[in-house]
């Protein structure tokens, strides 16, 4: 019994340490969360995952508000923007059309009005966002935001459970598409942070989760933005 409580010491003490020391991501590890860089010069070190997601800011002409503003940014991996060049693409074919084979056929104006959903002025840390939770959302609504270009977005951290104790386990960040602001509570587009509080000198990196999103947070909405703005014909 002596050696149990001994290593029970132990853990609680290592686990103190360690907390008091690193911040923990969920489903990212343990991270200095500060970088030496702007938020753009960030996705330029991580271009394998950013590729497209850069690509898009150039296209929108948005490449300033990265290097200059300062802004909490909801950052789309590159995989998400390529999931709705898809979703285009079987909806061009269906149609008869041509499909897109490269993002600069998308005129920059959808480009710069998807892209500022992601976008918010001012530094929000995961700590500054209230609780939300999508089975008791009247008590713990979180909190709507307008973003960059205007779009009213839910914001707010799940407070998971942990040994059958409500609200005690990891603290997850999501954000969240209305698609109506007369009924805010129903039909949400609800997209979980992989990783949060990544900050460069110039703002907050909130990373989405790649496999639970697609750019644009409405596919339906960026095919008929991406139409009827006109898409350029591919060039040889």
């Amino acid at each position: 019994m002596k050696i149990q409580i001994r290593i029970l010491l132990m853990v609680v003490s290592i686990t103190a340490v360690s907390l008091s020391c690193t911040k923990y991501y969920f489903d990212g590890g343990v991270h200095d969360p500060k970088y030496n860089g702007t938020i753009l010069d960030y996705m330029k070190e991580k271009k394998p995952f950013f590729d497209s997601t850069l690509m898009v800011i150039e296209l929108a002409g948005m490449t300033d508000v990265f290097q200059n503003e300062n802004v909490t940014f909801f950052a789309p991996p590159g995989g998400t923007v390529h999931n709705v060049i898809q979703n285009l693409n079987r909806h061009l074919r269906f149609n008869g059309k041509d499909t897109v084979s490269r993002l600069d056929q998308i005129k920059s104006e959808v480009w710069r009005n998807t892209l500022s959903q992601y976008i918010f002025r001012g530094t929000n840390l995961l700590k500054d966002y209230p609780q939300r939770d999508t089975l008791s959302y009247v008590a713990y609504p979180g909190q709507n935001y307008t973003s960059y270009g205007g779009d009213i977005m839910n914001i707010g951290v799940i407070f998971n459970d942990a040994g059958g104790v409500t609200y005690a386990g990891y603290r997850q960040l999501y954000i969240a598409y209305i698609p109506d602001l007369s009924n805010p509570q129903v039909s949400l587009t609800n997209i979980p942070v992989a990783t949060s509080d990544i900050q460069p000198k110039n703002g907050v990196i909130h990373v989405l989760n790649r496999t639970k999103h697609t750019y644009g947070f409405r596919t339906n909405a960026f095919i008929d933005q991406a139409i009827s703005a006109g898409i350029s014909p591919a060039t040889p």
